[in-house]
């Protein structure tokens, strides 16, 4: 018998509140929170999957995508969000704008404030710059990305497929391995999975780890056999070449000789260990082609559907918050 066809009604009836003005960080929410936010991801999924997609939960409201770095992913799936809640979607292009003209970050805030939206996605290469932002528009400020400090929606939508997966977080053991040093990415899923209760696992060469790594409260491996070792998931990192200053990995051949993921290394997980990358994967790199395309082990072409779920969730539950206001 097939379920039936999810309303508005039953999506508005599901909706809360996001609990602050702003998503900047994955220390935005609490451990209660975030599986609130995953159980309405949840059914938007189920949206996502019927045949008529859209509903006018953001009727009115105005989104603006503010990318100052390429993003085909994270972007699409930002503005394929919004338009499937019927917020009416806008792209700034800062590279072709007054941006490249010298204007500065604040400059720009305040000519977009002027503009009265109502959701700022923003990605950035500078640390901060979400955060900032957020301090100058009248708006609420969705962080997708900045600099090498945190991308919570990324975060997000990792736990959203591990969850379907395997069942409850709690306790189980992920791997994060690669180039750790770069990657937004990896902070957000610390905070995020840790508040969950999972156990983290660090896993890559010294070069690519931060200095203060010990503070973040995972154990930290530099041997990729022994990092996977029992992990329920192994989560890849794109290898960020284009971030490094100086020669931190030998050769990309030597890099996926040691650290690269293939049915060798993989063998020592557990027995039901299922593999992720955020993308864009470097093939032969960080991981091999023959684990990414098996969909018995690879949940990631699922994290690109669970990206646009968990996007509607984070969306409608900013902008429920201002309805309140």
């Amino acid at each position: 018998m097939t379920a039936p066809a999810l309303g508005l009604d039953d999506v508005r009836s599901r909706t809360f509140p996001f609990p602050r003005r702003h998503f900047i960080s994955a220390l935005d929410l609490d451990r209660v929170q975030i599986g609130e936010l995953l159980d309405l991801a949840d059914v938007f999924v189920a949206l996502n999957r019927q045949k008529a997609k859209k509903l006018d939960l953001l009727k009115g409201r105005t989104m603006m995508n503010l990318f100052f770095e390429n993003s085909t992913r994270t972007q699409s799936s930002f503005e394929l969000a919004g338009k499937r809640l019927g917020a009416d979607v806008v792209n700034m292009s800062p590279r072709s704008s007054s941006m490249s003209k010298g204007e500065t970050l604040i400059d720009t805030a305040v000519t977009l404030n002027a503009m009265r939206p109502d959701l700022l996605v923003v990605r950035h290469s500078s640390s901060g710059a979400a955060s900032l932002l957020s301090q100058k528009v009248d708006c609420s400020v969705i962080n997708a990305g900045d600099g090498q400090h945190e991308h919570p929606t990324q975060a997000l939508l990792d736990a959203l497929s591990m969850r379907r997966a395997l069942g409850d977080i709690a306790g189980r053991t992920v791997a994060i391995c690669g180039d750790v040093l770069h990657s937004r990415v990896a902070r957000s899923n610390v905070l995020l999975l840790q508040a969950l209760g999972a156990h983290v696992r660090l896993v890559g060469p010294p070069t690519l780890m931060p200095a203060q790594v010990a503070r973040w409260g995972c154990e930290v491996c530099h041997d990729m056999r022994e990092g996977v070792s029992g992990a329920d998931v192994v989560m890849m990192l794109r290898l960020q070449l284009e971030r490094m200053t100086g020669a931190l990995v030998p050769s990309t051949r030597e890099y996926f000789r040691f650290y690269g993921l293939d049915r060798e290394k993989l063998a020592r997980a557990a027995p039901d260990v299922k593999v992720m990358h955020p993308g864009p994967m470097n093939r032969g790199v960080e991981i091999d082609s023959d684990i990414a395309d098996d969909p018995e082990i690879s949940l990631i072409q699922d994290q690109v559907e669970m990206g646009v779920a968990v996007r509607m969730a984070v969306l409608a539950t900013l902008a429920a918050r201002l309805d309140n206001v």
